[in-house]
């Protein structure tokens, strides 16, 4: 190691580094002083997101002291239990020789062992429904004005503001500690966001999708392109279900979703109002083969949160201006199990929905980890690029709304620092995956599909839009065992991506587009 590491003036604008000229075990071990130093350390780790700097054997002035092997023993000591205090570890020690002894630079951060139940809710519905309005009102606690006034915690843009139309995918968090939901006062404070994670036993992230038709392309790529644990409808009270309604419940129900539905506004509308919506969903939902069951009470949300599967779907009505509901909301999604970790025991792999170049970062690749698990330093694949090639790369660091994680697996929505490929070299649709993943490029495969609406025919060499996972790209198709295939049909079909390969498996999902939605389907071959 470097002496310039131990260049301690270099470190003293920074409010996440400790100065401990020893920590000895028969005073720094009582009970008052262990709860001393167990706040000293959550601020530092809070100014530093996460991780905290401590240097042993340095006085309170930065002088290097030096410990001998048994203090700097017995200080590691104390500083492990009280790191434990706060949920935290000691992730790295470096040594160096100093006076007639030793200092030690230790890195805390967030015990890798410490598991936060998560779960992923993808919100859909028409335009003008109340999504994002519902959403900002959860994360929040302030309730709208009638206007908007929550929503504007999602619509970051200036167009999507000034329009109050959702143009893009937005992305949202709030928690619950103890059973009491832990929300963000202010969204747009990225550290808001970091502290929910951080604190929180169950964190619960929104993906907010378009509910505009001519951005239909987001929205699937919302719902299909990330690991969604649950689909959340929203149909406004003053509208009704509409023929977006009912492309976005088709596409929920493609992906094989457990589904909620709220009917949003019922402040704008007479209660007689609310019934025939209400009569509307239920009708939907039942021509769908779904069970629908309002949620009236605290003890209707537990019982069907501890029975929901994808038959069941719970309908609440709520109100963002008055509150009405959002309580039931609350306690539904305190009580929805969590997907068990069996996905986690797999190789790592995401795709990759999102691609940044941050100052002072450099290279960040964002999306839902699909299986497995991962970790600061992992040497991982990029690709395929439009040869078919897969890039070597590493993780530098990760982080889940802003906070800072030493590790990350499936379910979870992440930002990941990547070292190895520039910016321009990556494409919304790759993949990072692990080695062990072996992932290949495709270029054709095979899939069972249902023809959903098209008012002609679909014979050999039709083109569009074919969604799965993050990939949206344009596919040539081959009806195989008929010469064409129209609306209501069901069949198998050879399909290739027209521009690059892709990595995909056997057992995906798959939407197929021309402006609305054509069909649905499920790879079924990998063609070599």
């Amino acid at each position: 190691m470097t002496s310039n590491i131990y260049d301690i003036t270099k470190y003293g604008e920074r409010n996440n580094i400790e100065f401990k000229e020893n920590l000895i075990e028969n005073y720094h071990l009582k009970k008052e002083r262990i709860q001393r130093l167990a706040s000293q350390m959550k601020y530092r780790m809070e100014k530093g997101d996460g991780e905290a700097v401590y240097f042993i054997g340095v006085d309170d002035d930065g002088n290097l002291v030096g410990l001998t092997d048994e203090e700097m023993k017995e200080s590691i000591f104390v500083l492990t239990k009280v790191a434990l205090e706060i949920e935290a570890e000691v992730s790295q020690t470096q040594y160096q020789e100093a006076g007639n002894g030793k200092v030690a630079k230790i890195l805390i951060s967030k015990n890798s062992n410490h598991k936060r139940k998560h779960l992923l809710i993808g919100v859909a519905g028409h335009v003008d429904h109340g999504k994002s309005t519902l959403v900002g009102t959860l994360t929040t606690g302030s309730l709208d004005n009638g206007s908007g006034r929550t929503r504007i915690f999602l619509d970051v843009q200036k167009h999507e503001i000034e329009r109050g139309l959702s143009a893009d995918l937005s992305f949202a968090v709030y928690g619950f500690r103890g059973g009491v939901p832990v929300r963000i006062k202010n969204p747009l404070h990225k550290k808001e966001k970091s502290k929910v994670v951080e604190h929180c036993e169950k964190v619960v992230s929104f993906v907010d999708t378009v509910g505009h038709e001519p951005w239909l392309r987001t929205t699937i790529r919302g719902i299909v392109g990330q690991k969604l644990n649950y689909g959340l409808l929203t149909i406004a009270a003053d509208q009704g279900p509409t023929h977006i309604t009912k492309e976005h419940l088709g596409i929920m129900l493609a992906m094989e979703l457990p589904l909620m539905v709220t009917i949003t506004k019922i402040d704008m509308v007479t209660s007689e109002r609310v019934k025939e919506v209400k009569d509307e969903v239920f009708e939907l939902l039942k021509l769908v083969g779904r069970i629908p069951l309002m949620v009236k009470s605290s003890d209707d949300a537990v019982f069907i949160a501890k029975n929901m599967n994808q038959h069941l779907v719970p309908v609440i009505k709520v109100s963002s201006v008055t509150g009405a509901g959002l309580e039931l909301l609350d306690e539904l999604f305190y009580q929805l199990n969590v997907p068990s970790d069996s996905e986690c025991k797999k190789p790592f792999m995401m795709y990759i929905d999102r691609i940044y170049s941050v100052l002072g970062v450099g290279t960040v690749v964002s999306g839902t980890v699909r299986q497995g698990k991962i970790k600061k330093g992992d040497k991982l694949l990029l690709g395929p690029t439009s040869s078919g090639k897969f890039i070597p790369i590493s993780v530098r660091s990760i982080e889940m709304h802003y906070y800072k994680k030493d590790s990350a697996e499936a379910g979870e929505v992440v930002g990941i620092s990547i070292s190895g490929a520039e910016v321009n070299s990556i494409k919304r649709g790759m993949i990072i995956s692990d080695l062990l993943y072996k992932p290949q490029p495709v270029r054709e495969f095979e899939a069972n599909v249902t023809i959903l609406v098209h008012p002609t025919t679909i014979k050999e060499g039709y083109e569009c839009i074919t969604h799965i996972e993050t990939i949206a790209e344009t596919t040539i198709f081959q009806p195989l065992n008929k010469e064409y295939l129209s609306a209501g049909d069901s069949g198998k079909i050879k399909m290739r991506f027209k521009y690059r390969p892709y990595a995909i498996r056997e057992g995906q999902k798959l939407i197929f587009r021309e402006g609305r939605s054509k069909g649905v389907g499920e790879v079924s071959k990998i063609c070599e």
